[in-house]
């Protein structure tokens, strides 16, 4: 099994980068968390990777970080979600923020991501629970209170991207009320 790469980033087409490692060029997908953070080319790289054999194809999947990795291969555990879903989810979705949304049962966040249904989406939530990196959902994330998810669902609702609305949250003591959450939140969105 493949397991990681260290050589030099020869080329990259999203969702495809071609690794070269002594002469060797590995075509590796990765999802676009891992793309939008690779040196430029020419550089050295290291990608963990997962190496997937089927009946039709040899597939390598590449990952910048062991969270990124441990959580793709939980998703194609899953029946039904196979690689490209799982880059889907994880192209959509920081790591952390897949933690988040199934540590609080959140499919309205999963159904954003293209190919998610809301069947799919309540499927993931139920096979992932207390499956993801424990160290994601408790240390430096620590999972949402019930205010603090009624405020993202709030600046959802009102139009703001996840990030957008994840760095406002972040923003906001973890003690503060959903109404003043809310009005704290919209003030440091409209800066």
């Amino acid at each position: 099994m493949i397991a990681r790469l260290v050589g030099v980033l020869a080329e990259k087409a999203p969702p495809h980068v071609l690794i070269d490692v002594n002469g060797v060029g590995y075509e590796v997908q990765v999802p676009m968390s891992t793309f939008y953070n690779l040196p430029d080319l020419g550089a050295k790289v290291t990608l963990l990777t997962q190496f997937i054999v089927r009946e039709d194809a040899q597939q390598l999947f590449g990952f910048l970080t062991a969270e990124e990795r441990a959580s793709f291969r939980e998703l194609v555990k899953i029946s039904g979600i196979g690689a490209r879903t799982a880059l889907s989810l994880l192209s959509g979705l920081s790591t952390p923020e897949l933690a988040q949304a199934v540590a609080a049962q959140d499919a309205s966040r999963l159904v954003k991501v293209p190919g998610i249904g809301k069947k799919t989406a309540e499927r993931l939530l139920l096979e992932l629970k207390g499956k993801l990196a424990p160290a994601l959902t408790t240390a430096g994330l620590s999972v949402a209170t019930d205010a603090q998810s009624d405020i993202l669902q709030a600046l959802l609702a009102l139009g703001y991207s996840d990030k957008e609305a994840q760095l406002a949250l972040k923003q906001l003591p973890s003690d503060i009320g959903v109404s003043d959450g809310i009005k704290q939140a919209l003030k440091s969105l409209a800066r």
